[in-house]
């Protein structure tokens, strides 16, 4: 008889600081899956879910960590699965990134992580010690390599994994969605290092929001030329399972379910949605409330509500004033209408007009500039914050990352809120999302998608009267917002002089009001918040 295992990988959502609850996601793949998985394999830190943050620096926390992994143990005595999992785990007075290996309710190895990210998103030097050797375990007949994350980026611990014996490698992630990293994944780096080393690689990643980050799974096994065999669907919790054969002396996985990656636009709308309906739930609001402006913007942040919690748990507000126009009314109606949502007209002016009747005094003499545009910004922000008060829902915003970049907002108007579903969004992909949402079902307006954006804020007011093109502008950022390129770096690529300097102005005077908004979901490799983080007071930008 061929010698045959049975991998199950464990595509779970943790939440970071739900002990009990990440313990029971991991208890419930180990219920449905032990009388027919010889490995049951679950993603990094998954007991505390990613990222743990400062929870780590507490003693209760750590406590209640182990004490969660016990009870697992206790409750897996009586299967004969192995169990790979990952927790943090203080040693010798240092804590470290670990994954533990239980069999019949006993911890039989495990292994420290090596090699700690500390770039972009990842803190982990500021919690953890590395480790400093591989571990191979001999079970089920096989011998099995396991590394955490960060290790399969380097090529030392596949390396040094094989050369202590192992047949094959297992790796366990919490590894953060942006458009192009799951496939950074697949073809940079974990089928490159089983062709490297002649191994198969068994990777398993979490899924679901985290604050601003999205975790999108796509959990996937290679052999060992590197040609990818099996794949999770991505955002969604899933169960991977595979079979390997030995053939000689390798171990080969069998051909199973190979799941597409999906379209640019698919992959980011997946992870708006994702991160909105954790954000959400996990925070424990019933729903959200939405200021519906007749917008692209808004338009697209109504889809991807709907999309994520259901038309039921969302609510929109229409606030018109003089300069909004009969067309927004109407599209904003339409939209509603059409996605089923709660939804209501509320007027402005009076708030507006009674505001700016107090300030007369104050202002006499004074001309009109932003000032009167903004105020009209924050009196429908406490529209929100009061709807958002009275029925416990959280307000969502709909700013976009080019008004963001630029500061084409109003600080304590539309940039307030509990969260930013298109935060680092650039407008020229809003276009496309919105685009993208209609091919599933038309529910944005397409008067929304071909019109000028406009704030409506003044008479005839469009975005270009204040901005460069979105297409040049998305350009522009891109280069220095997320490639950390020179003002001369980005003029030699064609770009106007002037806009360029323009622009990285608006980037840099506007830090004060980034550092002020609300959290959203990343989609970028180099998004606002805890990615990007510039002081607000510096002279470095001219």
């Amino acid at each position: 008889m061929i010698p045959t295992l049975r991998v199950t990988l464990a595509q779970i959502n943790p939440c970071v600081g739900d002990l009990s609850g990440n313990a029971e996601l991991v208890l419930s793949v180990l219920e449905s899956h032990a009388d027919k998985s010889d490995f049951i394999i679950y993603p990094e830190l998954c007991l505390t879910g990613y990222p743990p943050e400062d929870l780590l620096l507490r003693d209760d926390f750590m406590w209640q960590v182990m004490a969660s992994l016990n009870h697992i143990a206790e409750r897996s005595r009586d299967t004969d699965a192995v169990l790979i999992i990952g927790h943090p785990l203080h040693e010798e007075g240092k804590l470290f990134n670990a994954a533990t290996v239980l069999h019949h309710g006993e911890i039989i190895a495990q292994y420290h992580k090596r090699f700690l990210p500390n770039y972009t998103v990842f803190d982990e030097k500021r919690y953890f010690a590395p480790g400093d050797r591989p571990l191979v375990v001999e079970r089920k007949g096989v011998k099995l390599g396991i590394l955490i994350c960060e290790d399969i980026w380097e090529a030392p611990p596949v390396r040094d994994s094989v050369d202590a014996g192992a047949e094959m490698i297992v790796v366990i992630n919490a590894s953060p969605f942006h458009y192009d990293k799951a496939i950074e994944r697949e073809e940079d780096v974990v089928r490159k290092r089983a062709k490297q080393n002649d191994v198969p690689i068994l990777y398993v990643n979490q899924v679901g929001g985290q604050d601003e980050l999205v975790f999108d799974g796509a959990s996937h096994v290679v052999d060992c030329k590197g040609e990818i065999v099996a794949r999770s669907p991505v955002f969604e919790q899933a169960t991977l399972n595979i079979k390997l054969t030995r053939e000689g002396k390798k171990w080969c996985p069998q051909a199973s379910d190979i799941a597409p990656h999906g379209s640019l636009q698919e992959r980011i709308y997946k992870a708006l949605v994702t991160g909105v309906r954790d954000y959400v739930k996990k925070n424990g609001f019933p729903g959200v409330v939405i200021g519906l402006s007749g917008g692209i913007d808004s338009a697209l942040t109504l889809a991807i509500a709907v999309d994520a919690l259901g038309k039921d748990s969302v609510e929109a507000v229409m606030m018109p004033y003089h300069y909004t126009s009969e067309m927004s009314v109407e599209d904003a109606t339409e939209q509603a209408s059409t996605m089923g949502v709660h939804f209501e007209v509320i007027s402005i002016a009076p708030m507006v007009e009674a505001t700016m009747q107090q300030l007369a005094p104050v202002f006499a003499g004074l001309s009109e500039d932003t000032t009167e545009e903004n105020i009209q910004a924050r009196c429908r922000m406490l529209l929100l914050m009061a709807i958002s008060n009275k029925k416990g829902l959280m307000v969502l915003t709909t700013g976009n990352k080019s008004e963001m970049a630029v500061g084409y907002a109003t600080l304590y108007g539309d940039m307030a809120g509990g969260f930013a579903a298109i935060k680092d969004v650039p407008k020229t992909m809003v276009y496309e999302l919105s685009e993208y949402r209609n091919t599933l079902s038309p529910v944005i307006p397409e008067r929304v998608i071909s019109r000028p954006p406009s704030a409506e804020l003044r008479p005839d007011q469009v975005d270009q009267d204040s901005l460069p093109d979105y297409e040049m502008l998305d350009e522009i950022l891109r280069h220095f917002v997320e490639l950390d390129e020179s003002d001369e770096e980005i003029i030699a690529l064609g770009f106007d002089e002037q806009i360029v300097h323009r622009v990285i102005q608006m980037v840099v005077r506007n830090e004060y009001k980034r550092r002020q908004a609300a959290p959203g979901v990343r989609i970028t490799p180099r998004a606002f918040g805890r990615d990007r983080r510039y002081p607000i007071t510096s002279k470095f930008f001219k």
